[in-house]
């Protein structure tokens, strides 16, 4: 059995990883026709199409999915081979999306300590954002590994993220004629749940602060500029706790999702394990204050 030509598999590789044709070609020195031709043969020797067309950016098929992990831990293999002969040292690197609320001192301990153990040989490259927008680079292979928050229990790994409905202490929103809310960005999640709640109870009320950093949130509660629904892990002293005596409802909860392909190299594994284990703590933590 022959492998897979790896001037093949690195076309394939970078369409996914620059999101299209034209920066693939660019980044590998070749014209787009000839990237386009060397994607079409490896989809005829592996038998199945790798590469969904249809949409503005293409993005994997599920035959791709399995094949794009293999690929770059080949193509990774062949480079620290060359590199071995060559005398020089080697260097893998791992991009990791995160929730931005993870990106501080909730994950940075763990973070620093594994790239201290991993060594030079290792770049790791750490991106925070939005649990939809981590989810939509992960897709375009943009990311490694992810860490997002979702609606759905589906992924390598998912924890409870339960919520609280968070008001101010010392200026509270809640009784306020139009009711002043503090929400992520369109796009967000726990959006929908909080303008639910307040539509439910036919009260008037309006987007008054939108920041897509939990501590921003956290302040303009505290500081009266808005009520929010946010992880119960970042409520403050400064905060107050809706429940049913305020007319909200049972707060829910979101999950914490753990992605990473199938074929993912032995760093991403091992960076994949570490993070689950923070992950679980964190959650135990959390179900403890319920």
């Amino acid at each position: 059995m022959t492998m897979y030509d790896p001037i093949l598999l690195r076309s394939f590789v970078a369409v996914i990883e620059h999101g299209g044709f034209t920066r693939a070609s660019q980044s590998l020195h070749l014209t787009q026709s000839t990237v386009s031709q060397h994607l079409r043969r490896l989809e005829e020797e592996v038998g199945h199409p790798l590469v969904d067309r249809s949409g503005t950016r293409p993005t994997t098929t599920e035959a791709g999915e399995r094949l794009f992990g293999y690929a770059r831990r080949l193509l990774a293999l062949g480079a620290e081979a060359r590199a071995a002969m060559d005398g020089t040292p080697s260097q893998e690197t791992v991009r990791l999306g995160v929730p931005e609320d993870f990106g501080g001192r909730l994950l940075t301990p763990v973070l620093a300590a594994f790239t201290r153990q991993w060594g030079s040989g290792l770049r790791l490259e750490v991106t925070t954002g939005l649990g939809p927008q981590l989810l939509a680079a992960y897709e375009r292979g943009e990311y490694d590994l992810v860490l997002a928050k979702q609606r759905h229990a589906r992924a390598v790994h998912v924890w409870r993220e339960p919520l609280v409905w968070l008001d101010s202490r010392r200026h509270p929103c809640l009784s306020r004629s139009s009711v002043p809310v503090a929400v992520f960005p369109e796009g967000g999640l726990y959006r929908e749940e909080l303008f639910g709640w307040l539509d439910a109870q036919r009260r008037r009320w309006h987007v008054a602060y939108v920041s897509p950093q939990l501590a921003s949130l956290q302040a303009a509660v505290a500081d009266g500029l808005g009520l929010s629904l946010l992880p119960r892990r970042a409520a403050l002293p400064a905060h107050r706790i809706l429940g049913p005596r305020d007319g909200a409802p049972a707060a829910p909860h979101v999950w914490l999702a753990l992605h990473h392909p199938a074929g993912a190299s032995p760093a991403t594994l091992a960076l994949a394990e570490r993070l689950a284990r923070r992950c679980e703590k964190l959650a135990q933590a959390a179900s403890a204050t319920i």
